[in-house]
């Protein structure tokens, strides 16, 4: 049954933007490597469509072999693509490198690719309504909003929605391709004074903060703007903070890991699927945003928890289905 904890039925469309790029991961089978749909952001719109959220991808996608299997993942999947562009340029590459606990790292082919050379022009209208209904929240991050040529443009697009959509921002860190922390920390500060929902992994505030606790950089990011601020922790859970003062800690799931390609990025889409079902998202609903109580972030941040945990219990970004989410958490 939906949940209409902030008193507003759920409607309306998620919007993601940012890099739908291929990754090359090693296959199951020792010595061989296989091509797989990644990119952060396009996995949160695959993540938040198999969650029944309506997801609209603002997606540069090439017209090569890559783009277009991309494109095909991305519909199949039942993310919305009307307002995607058909790039001239190739197709972006991920290289993936596992650790023997399933952890991955990632060495990157980008020079003049497509998801970077966004424009003004190419964006306007992105987030007009839809069939769906009216785009109710913006998603980006990861290289999308570091990468020069366009990510002026889609810092733009952000700051566009903040009067008509919550904003949901993954600082996502590939540190081979940005400055050094010092470089990147205005940047990150501009986008926090956008967003209202932010996750961020501990790995990322370790590099950007060392030596910091988490906890710590949490009450400080939220001085900044943000309604919520979520710190994953891995095995270790999740903590949370709220705007109003509210902080909250949820356990990790213990499984079997098999890699954690992807973990994030679902932890991202269930977290933003959660607010959707309780009526979170919109700016009309920012007051309540801002305002949420325990029982329903809990209650979110259990579903995200649970959603991480099946995606690394399987092979590369495979986030799952409301059905499997549901049977987790029943």
């Amino acid at each position: 049954m939906p949940d209409t904890t902030a008193g507003r039925p759920p409607r309306g469309v998620v919007a993601v933007a940012g890099e739908a790029l291929v990754d090359i991961v090693p296959a199951p089978a020792q010595g061989y490597w296989e091509f797989a749909p990644g990119g952060s952001p396009a996995n949160v719109a695959v993540g938040l469509a198999r969650l029944d959220v309506p997801a609209r991808m603002l997606a540069r996608l090439a017209d090569d072999l890559l783009g277009r299997k991309l494109r095909r993942h991305l519909a199949d999947n039942g993310v919305d693509l009307s307002r995607a562009v058909a790039a001239e340029e190739p197709s972006s590459l991920a290289i993936v490198e596992l650790a023997p606990d399933g952890q991955a790292s990632y060495d990157f082919r980008i020079g003049g690719t497509a998801d970077w050379q966004w424009t003004d022009e190419e964006l306007a209208g992105a987030l007009d309504d839809g069939d769906a209904g009216p785009v109710v929240a913006v998603h980006s991050g990861s290289l999308a909003l570091t990468t020069p040529p366009g990510h002026e443009a889609l810092r733009e697009l952000l700051a566009s929605a903040v009067d008509t959509a919550t904003v949901s921002y993954d600082p996502n860190f590939r540190p081979m391709l940005m400055g050094t922390p010092d470089e990147e920390l205005p940047g990150v500060h501009e986008l926090l004074g956008l967003a209202d929902v932010v996750k961020v992994s501990e790995e990322d505030l370790a590099w950007l903060h060392p030596g910091r606790e988490p906890g710590d950089v949490v009450g400080e990011w939220l001085e900044l703007g943000p309604a919520v601020v979520v710190v994953t922790l891995g095995a270790n859970g999740v903590l949370a903070g709220t705007a109003s003062g509210l902080h909250t800690v949820l356990p990790g799931k213990k499984i079997d890991v098999v890699d954690t390609v992807g973990a994030g990025d679902s932890f991202s889409a269930a977290m933003l699927a959660g607010l959707h079902r309780r009526g979170f998202l919109g700016a009309a609903a920012r007051e309540d945003l801002y305002r949420i109580e325990r029982e329903p972030l809990d209650g979110v941040l259990a579903e995200a928890v649970a959603a991480a945990a099946i995606t690394c219990s399987r092979h590369g970004a495979n986030p799952p289905t409301r059905a499997e989410l549901d049977a987790t958490t029943s």
